[in-house]
């Protein structure tokens, strides 16, 4: 009996039901509010573009949307415990389920069931629609609201150093290869850092070893003159495995695409703590949502006619709100090399599953 968390089929599909509809309600609140303030920054810079118009608003709200949905999702898990905990006790419904000889966790257990699913929910909407949007965004706000580009997993304003001279570009596009970078400067310089030339162009490609600039113009600072010099090849020590690595952004990529990239720049050297971190919590994040009903459970307990409902919901909202601030503390911290990256990610997870079990068994069973 101590196992069945589950005794009644019918009160679990009802508590289930109220605990769910009470998360889509809370969410949608939240997620239009903040919408509607974010458009009200972003549409005056989204109209100045020539030719954009109430589609390309449209368009930031459905990339927007996405990230709030990410984002707020597990306080919206933690308001909606502790409505409908408060609403249960507050209507002696707590009281007559302890009567039945239910425990504090058999009540639980529903609302921990759908925050299991939640979890599941949040972490492929994530990976599927979540990393789509913040790709397609950014880009769209690299090149400042002018068009969508059509390769959203570019990046805007790049550059590389090889040896003492600076390689350039705007954008870049493409994989491997086939590499794309456009609006192109290159910046030859002498051994005191001055520069000596400036070399522009459109477009330029990869020469495999270099990048092949069409049509490009030169400056040289000596004489103060300007030419035409055609195709050439500049910077032959900037390889596509540095383009490659530079590409690296947690938020944008799913859990696959950020191991390879991952090991990529394990494979160079390069320090990854910051993005180990950043791939545990893709996966902790979202089971934030089965965190959040043992936290916020301190609000439906106790006699509601005691006066203590509101400082019980309270309560719990400062337990929720607490894993949030030391979760996102424990990240930086990750990412700074204060602690390790599977640490940084799962402490504050497993801290507050303690202290959420430790309260509930303390003050109810």
């Amino acid at each position: 009996m101590l196992l069945d968390f589950f005794p009644s089929r019918r009160l679990t599909i009802y508590l289930a039901k109220m605990f769910a509809m009470r998360i889509v309600a809370v969410l949608a609140m939240l997620v239009l509010v903040l919408l509607m303030l974010d458009l009200l920054g972003k549409t005056g810079d989204i109209l100045a573009v020539d030719g954009n118009g109430q589609a390309e608003v449209l368009k930031y709200a459905s990339l927007r949307g996405p990230q709030l949905v990410a984002r707020f999702l597990p306080y919206s898990v933690l308001l909606a415990t502790i409505i409908t905990l408060a609403s249960l006790n507050q209507n002696s419904e707590v009281i007559a389920m302890k009567a039945a000889g239910l425990s504090a966790h058999q009540i639980l257990a529903p609302l921990l069931l759908s925050g299991v699913v939640m979890a599941g929910v949040s972490f492929a909407f994530n990976e599927r629609v979540v990393t789509r949007a913040n790709a397609t965004l950014s880009a769209w706000e690299a090149v400042e609201y002018a068009q969508v580009p059509d390769d959203p997993a570019g990046r805007g304003n790049v550059y590389f150093n090889d040896g003492r001279d600076v390689f350039m570009a705007s954008r870049a596009a493409g994989r491997g290869d086939a590499t794309v970078f456009t609006d192109v400067t290159f910046y030859e310089r002498d051994d005191l850092g001055m520069i000596v030339r400036q070399v522009n162009a459109d477009r330029a490609s990869f020469a495999n070893p270099g990048w092949r600039l069409a049509d490009a113009s030169e400056f040289t600072v000596a004489s103060a003159q300007s030419r035409e010099l055609g195709d050439i090849t500049v910077a032959p020590g900037v390889t596509i495995g540095q383009v490659e690595l530079g590409r690296v952004t947690p938020d944008a990529e799913t859990l696959s695409e950020l191991s390879r990239s991952i090991e990529a720049l394990q494979s160079a050297g390069r320090r990854t703590g910051e993005l180990e971190a950043k791939w545990w919590h893709k996966i902790s994040g979202p089971l934030s949502a089965v965190l959040m009903p043992l936290l916020g459970a301190v609000a439906g307990f106790g006699l509601a006619r005691s006066g203590n409902l509101f400082l019980r919901a309270v309560i719990g909202m400062a337990l929720g709100f607490a894993y949030f601030v030391i979760d996102n503390a424990a990240l930086a911290l990750g990412s700074f090399g204060g602690y390790p990256p599977l640490i940084a990610a799962w402490a504050p997870f497993f801290l507050f599953l303690f202290v959420g079990e430790t309260v509930l068994v303390r003050t109810e069973e």
